[in-house]
């Protein structure tokens, strides 16, 4: 397999039969009109599921009968301005267009890369792609777009250097050093599923921290891996037109970035003041720093931070006299999205239209029913329930949402075999994570392609996937190894939290 990978033939059909495919926004406009079809056909077929927690029978909705067509036509602009990502994208790239004006942003990457040694860049970034997303969405907005502009500082592909970081933020999803937002959310629904069986029983967030840490070093020492020894001998040199100027840094520009530090932690100062005491103003509504509006309203912080670093640099320098060259900054960098809206615009529809037809609820509901009636061992129950996982990723992009579907029947089933509904949680967040980085599903694909696009005009959703393909792999068989490891020791997946009931 990696020496088929390692000739690139394979990559290569990939993404030159993705590319042949019409432009990604036709693409995904064309994937709505599929969705509105196959609604019909399966209306027509009486194709159901029952729900394994209600017992309800989920029918497929009919998005061409009289109601679903005033449905695609009524809720057209809600679709594309609700759009989760949509509104992230826009507002972090403000604060980061201030940033970018006043020259901060390439004075940062220009310290980094003069002072880091050169042969840690790749792991750096897909370790703290994995660390980023403890802050939810910034790695995507943030972390990759810059890791192109590192490999490029370089002389090295920055196609390469968004892939590698890409990989840690978003096929890297269930690893981290720290807790974040999804570990309360996914133990929630997984306590709901194991009070099936067990009406006392409580899966704590903490439950997969043991193996979230150890999944950290695995997956950044596979994307590292992955990055040198596949992508980067497929993409090769760099031809474009885009460069980076390495000079060191001027007396100016050093007391530029001075005093932009000084004003960041001036404002992670209140940050802080706001979140240590236990009263603060910055607490969550419920006293904890996981529901805290720092945590959930990352990006708004985002904006704050690199904007108010970036208006600081700007002054410094003399690079913003006024507030219409701060107000330019921010319109240049909208003016770089410009593609990514009218992805959004389509993507946004065929996204909607999936879930309003309940045809992702009725797969992954009828092939969990599959596998569970496969009656196998321990282990190959294990690495199939992966598969299903990551399967089932391609088409329904929330991760809450698919094990609402899966935990009721795969933590029963665990339990019933005597493990924890712990285990079964990990298994699912592997699945979860690795195909996240080749699926359309994914919230953030049509960002992705819009970045890669800003170097390799001709990108398409066949340039991902076949750049993506190969960590896909990798993830996937390295964090099998080490979940095989992990059972075979019976090691605990986190704190009190054990394999067996």
């Amino acid at each position: 397999m990696f020496k088929a990978l390692r000739k690139f033939s394979f990559l290569n059909f990939v993404e030159k039969v993705g590319n042949a495919l019409p432009h990604p926004a036709t693409l995904f406009a064309a994937m709505a009109g599929s969705v509105l079809v196959l609604s019909l056909l399966a209306h027509l077929t009486g194709w159901t599921a029952v729900h394994p927690v209600t017992d309800e029978t989920i029918e497929p909705v009919n998005l061409l009968s009289k109601e679903g067509f005033h449905r695609v036509l009524l809720e057209m602009v809600e679709n594309f301005t609700s759009f989760a990502p949509l509104g992230i994208v826009l507002v972090a790239m403000l604060g980061i267009g201030m940033a970018e004006g006043s020259g901060l942003i390439g004075a940062l990457i220009r310290k980094l890369v003069l002072s880091a040694p050169k042969r840690l860049l790749t792991f750096i970034l897909v370790f703290s792609g994995i660390l980023s997303n403890f802050a939810s969405d910034i790695g995507y907005v943030l972390l990759i777009p810059l890791a192109g502009v590192i490999f490029l500082s370089v002389g090295r592909h920055p196609v390469a250097g968004m892939a590698a970081a890409f990989a840690g933020v978003s096929g890297g999803f269930s690893a981290n050093l720290i807790l974040g937002t999804i570990d309360p959310l996914l133990a929630g629904l997984s306590t709901e599923a194991a009070q099936i069986v067990d009406p006392n029983y409580e899966v704590n967030p903490t439950a997969n921290y043991f193996f979230m840490i150890a999944s950290t070093f695995v997956i950044a020492a596979a994307g590292t891996w992955v990055t040198e020894r596949i992508v980067v001998p497929r993409l090769g040199k760099y031809e474009g037109e885009h460069e980076e100027d390495l000079h060191p840094l001027t007396k100016l520009e050093k007391k530029g970035l001075r005093v932009s530090g000084l004003v960041t932690l001036g404002i992670i100062g209140v940050i802080l003041v706001g979140l240590i005491p236990s009263n603060g103003f910055l607490r969550g509504h419920d006293g904890t720093i996981l529901n805290s509006p720092v945590i959930e309203g990352v990006v708004a912080w985002l904006f704050i931070l690199a904007g108010g670093a970036g208006v600081a640099y700007g002054l410094t320098v003399g690079k913003y006299k006024n507030d219409t060259d701060i107000v330019n900054g921010m319109t240049d960098s909208m003016k770089t999205l410009a593609s990514y809206i009218v992805l959004v615009f389509f993507a946004a529809q065929f996204v909607a239209y999936f879930k309003w037809s309940n045809l992702g609820l009725i797969f992954a509901i009828k092939g969990a029913d599959f596998l569970v009636h496969l009656d196998m061992g321990l282990i190959p129950l294990l690495i199939m329930f992966v598969i299903l996982s990551a399967t089932i990723n391609m088409f329904m992009g929330s991760a809450s949402a698919k094990w609402a579907v899966l935990g009721p029947i795969f933590i029963p089933v665990f339990m019933f075999l005597g493990y924890s509904p712990e285990l079964s949680q990990v298994v699912f967040r592997i699945g979860d994570s690795v195909t996240n980085i080749i699926s359309p599903m994914m919230s953030f694909f049509a960002l992705i392609i819009a970045f890669i696009q800003k170097y390799d005009k001709k990108a398409g959703i066949g340039t991902i996937i076949s750049t993506m393909l190969p960590y896909t792999i990798v993830f996937f068989i390295a964090w099998i190894i080490l979940l095989v490891i992990w059972v075979w020791f019976d090691i605990p997946l986190g704190p009190g939290v054990n394999l067996h009931l």
